[in-house]
C-alpha cells in the first residue's frame, strides 16, 4: 500500500493497513515514535465522542538500548503518566482488560528529523527529559474533573476557557504534545476544545507505519 507521506493520516487506515506481528515491528519503532489507539472500553469511547473520530489514545515510544527495551511512555486516567513495555501496552488497557480491545497504529512524526536536520543535533534527550521527569505524577480528584471537562468542551467544537487550560494535569495527547514541545516540535491542531488523538493523525507531518497486531 502506497501512503502519501505529505497527507493526514486516512480513516480507513485501520482496515486497509494489515496488522504486523510484535515481533516483526519491534525492531522498526523509533525514539518518539506515536502510538494511536482506536479502543472500545467506556473511557475510549468518551474521547471518541469527544472527538468525533477513530482515535481513543495516544503514547510515545522510547528505546532503552543500553538494555534493549522498548517503553511507551503515556498518561492514563486515575494512574497518571506511567511507563509500560511495548508488548504489555499492546496486550491490555490501562484497566487491565485483556486482550486489548481495540487496534494500534504505530506513527512517526517526520519533524523530529527536521529538528535534526536544522540544529544539527537530536531534540530526543530533551523529550525524554521532559517525558520521564513527570513519571509517577498521578491525579488529584479536581484535575480529574477538569480533565473531564475539556472532553466535554471538546464535543462542541469551541475553544477551551482558560480555566479549564491542562497545567501539569494532561490527558494522553496533551502529554504527548508537551513532550514534542520540549524537542522544539509544535503539533498542529484546530484550537478547539482540547489537543486530541485525532488532531496528530490529522497532522500531515504524521506518518502512518504499521498497524501492531494486538493480543
Amino acid at each position: 500500500m502506497f501512503i502519501d507521506r505529505f497527507m493526514t493520516i486516512p480513516t480507513d487506515i485501520l482496515e486497509t493497513l494489515k496488522p504486523t506481528p510484535y515481533d516483526e515491528i519491534r525492531d522498526q519503532v523509533r525514539d518518539a515514535d506515536l502510538l494511536l489507539c482506536s479502543a472500545t472500553d467506556s473511557g475510549s469511547r468518551a474521547i471518541r465522542w469527544a472527538t468525533k473520530s477513530l482515535w481513543s489514545h495516544i503514547a510515545i515510544a522510547v528505546r532503552l538500548k543500553e538494555i534493549d527495551r522498548v517503553i511507551v511512555l503515556e498518561c492514563v486516567e486515575k494512574i497518571g503518566v506511567r511507563a509500560v513495555p511495548l508488548s504489555l501496552f499492546i496486550s491490555r488497557t490501562s484497566g487491565g482488560i485483556h486482550p486489548y480491545p481495540g487496534k494500534i497504529l504505530l506513527a512517526r512524526h517526520r519533524a523530529i528529523e527536521g529538528v535534526v536536520e536544522r540544529t544539527g543535533a537530536s531534540p530526543i534527550a530533551a523529550m525524554n527529559a521532559f517525558a520521564f521527569d513527570r513519571l509517577g505524577h498521578r491525579f488529584s480528584m479536581r484535575e480529574v474533573v477538569k480533565i473531564g471537562l475539556r472532553i466535554l468542551v471538546g464535543r462542541f467544537d469551541i475553544a477551551m476557557p482558560r480555566i479549564l487550560g491542562a497545567d501539569d494535569e494532561y490527558i494522553c495527547s496533551e502529554y504527548v504534545a508537551r513532550c514534542y514541545q520540549a524537542a522544539g516540535v509544535t503539533p498542529h491542531w484546530d484550537q478547539l476544545g482540547f489537543i486530541a488523538p485525532a488532531d496528530f493523525a490529522n497532522d500531515p507531518d504524521v506518518q502512518p507505519v504499521a498497524q501492531i497486531q494486538t493480543r
